[in-house]
């Protein structure tokens, strides 16, 4: 049986965004496995194997998961590694360089290179060369906004032979299309502490600095000066130890921010919301955003790689360079229903850009590429032009798609 190893630093990853790929594989005929950190259930997954990855690439437990993925890895003899996130990225592509001699693929998807225009000078000279030297390690490099797949096919094109631009990992638009009652949004506003008549700004979000929520807060505290029923969800895991809850504690703004943490029913949250925001300083291709156009609702954001490529700015959304611009945005659609109306009409026209047939449509044509096969003849002899073919081609296996030839064989 063919067999797929699906790699991420966490598992949390791997089913927020990869499911459906694992369900493709499946019904496909492949033995599904998923290395990655944490004991979540995952669905399609025939063998999981709990890989103490840490964010941090440095770290000492990184080479021991280096060490159990290269093991698993020659053990299990897959036909392809698809490895996501930094550190699965490059342990990943490390671990799989025998193999890949044998026959196994390994597809890397980039969710944003960690070096993009604007970005400090410690990360490319940190990030870029490690990109660099792993795409020879890598036979396709998917990377999923135009920014980083020009930079791709610029500075790598010499060392990985096939890259791809595919527009994130698809959302389903059918999931956000639902009858929710007054009742039903009422109680939700309830349980948050907020009123029928209060206006809400969702940003869904990790809490850190990259994503930037300090933007948000101090916002906030000029918007409620003029308008005292703004509220901001601020909905997300808390990688700064509190460092904004103290601020927003600290500037009296409690009955205006809310910190939901991890939530399980941000659809039903979106249905509540008036405007989704954005802070960050670096997107790969933000489901967050896209989550909120197939919620027809209008978003603003902060310029950034992966945002402009999402939001036509005026119209189904709103790219901000700075708190001025921001605040003005706010308000104009505080103040102007029609045009959050219009502006959350065409963000859902421009998610179907972006669905997730769209993408597994795309995914087929990486995961299940032929091999270029000629048949040579139908005895096991080869002539003398027949050994200077294979010559050719074996000098140049390792230039293309094609397979192993030999005097031995009938097909190359």
């Amino acid at each position: 049986m063919k067999k797929v190893l699906f790699v991420a630093t966490v598992t949390t990853h791997i089913n927020a965004f990869h499911i459906p790929f694992l369900q493709l594989l499946k019904k496909r005929g492949y033995e599904v496995h998923v290395a990655s950190y944490g004991k979540e259930k995952i669905e399609y997954c025939d063998r999981h194997y709990n890989i103490n990855f840490a964010r941090f690439p440095l770290k000492f437990q990184n080479f021991l998961a280096y060490k159990r993925l290269k093991k698993i890895i020659k053990k299990e003899k897959y036909d392809i590694v698809h490895c996501h996130t930094p550190v699965g990225g490059v342990l990943a592509r490390l671990a799989a360089r025998k193999e890949r001699k044998k026959g196994t693929r390994v597809i890397y998807t980039a969710h944003g290179f960690h070096f993009c225009k604007g970005d400090s000078i410690l990360n490319w000279l940190l990030f870029f060369p490690i990109e660099w030297f792993l795409a020879k390690y890598t036979d396709t490099l998917i990377t999923i906004n135009n920014e980083d797949f020009q930079r791709a096919k610029k500075s790598f094109n010499n060392r990985c032979k096939d890259i791809q631009f595919i527009k994130g990992v698809g959302i389903s638009n059918e999931k956000f299309i639902f009858d929710m009652s007054e009742n039903e949004k009422n109680n939700l506003r309830k349980s948050l502490g907020i009123k029928k008549e209060d206006y809400i700004l969702s940003c869904i979000a990790r809490l850190n600095k990259t994503k930037n929520q300090i933007f948000l807060i101090q916002c906030m505290q000029e918007l409620i000066k003029d308008y005292s029923n703004i509220h901001l969800l601020l909905m997300g895991r808390d990688e700064n130890k509190g460092y904004y809850k103290k601020i927003v504690k600290d500037k009296g703004l409690e009955n205006n921010i809310h910190f939901l943490g991890d939530r399980d029913d941000i659809k039903q949250l979106l249905k509540i919301t008036n405007i989704v925001v954005s802070s960050s300083k670096k997107e790969g291709l933000p489901i967050n955003i896209l989550e909120a156009f197939s919620s027809e609702l209008p978003v603003v954001a902060l310029k950034c790689r992966g945002i402009e490529e999402l939001i036509d700015n005026e119209k189904n959304g709103f790219i901000v360079n700075n708190e001025k611009e921001f605040l003005d945005n706010i308000k104009r659609l505080y103040n102007n229903k029609d045009l959050a109306i219009r502006i959350g009409e065409n963000a859902l026209k421009k998610s179907n850009e972006f669905t997730i047939e769209k993408i597994l449509e795309q995914m087929k044509e990486i995961y299940f590429k032929k091999k270029k096969v000629l048949h040579i003849l139908t005895s096991n002899t080869f002539s003398g032009a027949e050994n200077v073919v294979c010559n050719i081609i074996n000098s140049l296996k390792n230039e293309s798609d094609m397979a192993y030839c030999s005097p031995q064989s009938r097909y190359y």
